[in-house]
């Protein structure tokens, strides 16, 4: 019998006000289903239906991307987490009806676990110095040997008032200090700065953090001022990051190309899926950059990004968004097997896991 697909779950699970993870599944006519997750840019049901639909019954995964891609490119953020959900998933089916990991299937692991580095910006409710202090310390005692916060969500407008401005500027850089202080000097210290600043802003903030040693300071502007990202990262000491919400190898290439970050940080949930994510990493690699994917996302996407990851050589580490909810490892099967900051490269057919829900 040649294994066809016949259907599409879409799981929604609430996790916080913040965070809803959207877990796909495929099915098809031998019993065989693959996971995908879309838990970027709030997909609708529709949208999903709308690339499962270019499916037919095939599980040709490059018939996929050759019918998709151009579509996802020019759907927005929504459309392009619908067509990676769905990429992912026949990357699972392949693998189960193999019997072989993704991994494998990608040209072979490289590394049996991958070192994380743990978000703890969505468990910090009380987000003041001290709050975000506290859930850095509860990571480094977890294990973990790097942490990750952005402090300036929610910054004022360029038009707001100036000294509005600097009072979050100095609260976001005075979290990071906390930070720095509660986890000691031997745990690595990023900062996420969502593009809230201009160049200046972001210059004098990177000099103002300098105290707190980090070990990135990620996209301080938006990642398409490809000229203003180079400019800061000429003009600071902290390494740049950035990429998260870029599509499509074509969507990084100028970041890339203008060496305009030093790590470079595709999201499986967004980027186009497995495949498009191993073409990223490869073109870094061939320009002398890494890669740490952005990953603030559930275990489906965790676990799909850690099959990337196993097989590219330029993965200095994965995001993991750590801490929001004591639950998370409940829902797939085998639960992630996170030991000393490190996530162990499964063995299993596909992705590894099965849902618990």
């Amino acid at each position: 019998m040649k294994p066809r697909v016949t259907g599409l779950e879409v799981l929604p699970v609430t996790v916080s006000a913040r965070t809803t993870w959207r877990f796909v599944r495929l099915s098809t006519n031998v019993g065989v289903s693959g996971l995908g997750e879309a838990s970027a840019g709030d997909p609708e049901v529709s949208d999903l239906e709308e690339f499962y639909g270019l499916l037919g019954d095939s599980l040709s995964i490059q018939a996929y991307r050759h019918a998709g891609l151009p579509r996802a490119a020019a759907g927005g953020v929504r459309a392009a987490s619908a067509f990676s959900a769905i990429e992912q998933a026949l990357w699972d089916i392949r693998g189960k009806l193999l019997g072989a990991p993704v991994h494998e299937l990608l040209g072979g692991r490289l590394r049996d676990a991958v070192e994380l580095y743990a978000n703890v910006n969505r468990m910090t409710d009380n987000r003041v110095p001290e709050g975000f202090a506290r859930s850095a310390a509860l990571a480094r005692d977890a294990g973990f040997r790097a942490v990750k916060a952005a402090p300036f969500d929610g910054f004022p407008s360029p038009h707001a008032p100036s000294d509005a401005i600097e009072a979050a500027t100095t609260a976001g850089i005075d979290a990071m200090l906390a930070i720095r202080e509660a986890v000691g000097e031997d745990v690595a210290v990023k900062v996420d700065c969502h593009s809230a600043f201009d160049f200046s802003r972001a210059v004098s903030a990177a000099e103002r953090m300098r105290p707190a040693d980090l070990d990135w300071f990620e996209e301080p502007l938006p990642v398409d001022d490809l000229n203003g990202i180079r400019a800061v990262r000429d003009a600071i000491d902290q390494r740049l990051a950035g990429g998260e919400r870029g599509f499509g190898l074509p969507g990084f290439l100028p970041l890339i190309t203008a060496g305009a970050v030093d790590v470079l940080m595709p999201d499986v949930t967004l980027c186009g899926g497995v495949l498009e994510m191993l073409h990223i990493a490869r073109a870094a690699e061939a320009h002398g950059m890494t890669i740490s994917p952005h990953n603030a996302r559930g275990p489906v996407a965790t676990a799909v990004a850690l099959s990337v990851c196993a097989a590219a050589a330029n993965v200095e580490s994965l995001e993991l968004q750590w801490g929001e909810v004591d639950w998370r490892s409940t829902l797939v099967d085998p639960p992630e097997r996170i030991e000393g900051g490190m996530l162990a490269v499964h063995d299993g057919p596909g992705f590894g896991i099965e849902l618990s829900i």
